[in-house]
């Protein structure tokens, strides 16, 4: 908890005492059969190159708002960043229970000062202190945090009805029906799907198809699915979890250019290298393909060396566990590497990146003769 000082991300003393993140910080966890590999990066404009190196490794990212401030400055500058990365992204409106808090205020900002569409993903249920749960537009659903319990992590999650929330299901029904026509607008599948069978009746159409359209418009980077919640009571962290791995990119589904020159060797970039007192430098790496394992020699082609894993973790914010393996899409911590910086490039052996290098060459004369005969 940020206000009691204990936020495992935010381990340093400084940190802890003014509240704020400093410098980014790596989490791996699990939600309901997904690895999630999270980085927990600084919001103040002062370290704003943490920011920079981390976006450029992660293939999606969720910008957390303050519900009663929408849009701030340092909100596009990173905006600008993730831009510049083509990150996709989600929107969380974070502290729905202030006072002062306005869904409507911070959708309308993202919309304006951001030039981006949101879609709204969920309504709040009350504002401020009121602020008890979110409906779900999707599926149609009420989630209430009634329970005292403080952790939030008991809900209930029931059907609108007719019967006894008429009115909130009328908006409800508006919103998703607004949506769907959203969606239709950005999605040409999605549109034919509508057109087609749907015409008549938004109501009758499928969850699953509307949430697959959701997921490509969000790939596309041409829309911005919005959620709310507050983490401080944790209500709407569980929808905002499941949102991350329903609309965001798997690693397989972000095509990087340069893959396909490696053909499923090795292929990391070191993007952040901590020093740590028992264990020297510690590197952070993204894998892009292949595989990574201990004790084992890997070629660093910006420093033209090789160089040995002593030992791979999985970090944990501050705390680090040992493992034997880890594969691509995934965010490693190694330790013995002497000569790696920030922003090199890693290879299993130097023929690896030589053969990665020729194909790429070939790649290169080949668009550069289609080129000239245009």
């Amino acid at each position: 908890d940020v206000d009691d000082g204990d936020t495992v991300t935010d381990f340093m003393a400084q940190e802890r005492e003014r509240g704020i993140t400093i410098q980014s910080a790596a989490v791996t966890f699990d939600w309901k059969g997904y690895r999630v590999n999270l980085i927990d990066t600084p919001g103040h404009v002062d370290f704003t190159l943490e920011v920079e190196r981390c976006l450029r490794v992660l293939d999606g990212a969720v910008a957390v708002f303050d519900a009663s401030a929408g849009v701030e400055a340092q909100t596009l500058t990173v905006w600008r960043q993730a831009d510049k990365h083509k990150i996709p992204r989600i929107c969380f409106l974070n502290k729905m229970d202030k006072t002062g808090a306005s869904f409507k205020y911070a959708v309308e900002s993202i919309r304006e000062k951001l030039k981006a569409k949101p879609l709204l993903l969920q309504l709040p249920l009350g504002e401020g202190k009121a602020f008890k749960g979110v409906v779900d537009v999707v599926s149609k659903e009420k989630l209430l945090w009634n329970r005292p319990s403080e952790d939030g992590k008991d809900f209930e999650r029931k059907p609108l009805l007719e019967t006894s929330d008429a009115e909130l299901l009328k908006e409800t029904t508006e919103a998703r029906n607004d949506l769907i026509e959203q969606v239709a607008d950005l999605d040409d599948e999605f549109a034919d799907l509508v057109l087609g069978e749907f015409s008549e009746n938004f109501d009758l159409l499928p969850t699953e198809k509307l949430q697959a359209a959701i997921h490509r418009v969000t790939l596309a980077q041409t829309a911005v699915p919005v959620l709310c919640g507050s983490a401080l009571k944790n209500k709407g962290v569980q929808p905002l979890l499941d949102a991350i791995t329903m609309y965001l990119p798997s690693p397989e589904e972000r095509n990087y250019e340069f893959l396909q020159w490696y053909k499923g060797e090795l292929c990391a970039l070191a993007f952040k290298v901590l020093h740590d007192k028992q264990r020297g430098p510690l590197v952070f790496m993204r894998i892009y393909s292949g595989m990574i394992k201990p004790q084992s020699a890997i070629y660093n082609i910006n420093g033209n060396c090789t160089e040995r894993v002593s030992r791979l973790l999985l970090p944990f914010a501050d705390q680090h566990i040992e493992i034997p393996s880890l594969t691509a899409g995934n965010i490693a911590l190694t330790v013995g590497l002497k000569h790696t910086a920030t922003g090199d490039t890693i290879a299993s052996s130097k023929s690896s990146a030589l053969a990665a290098a020729r194909r790429a060459g070939r790649e290169g004369e080949k668009q550069h003769r289609q080129n000239n005969e245009a």
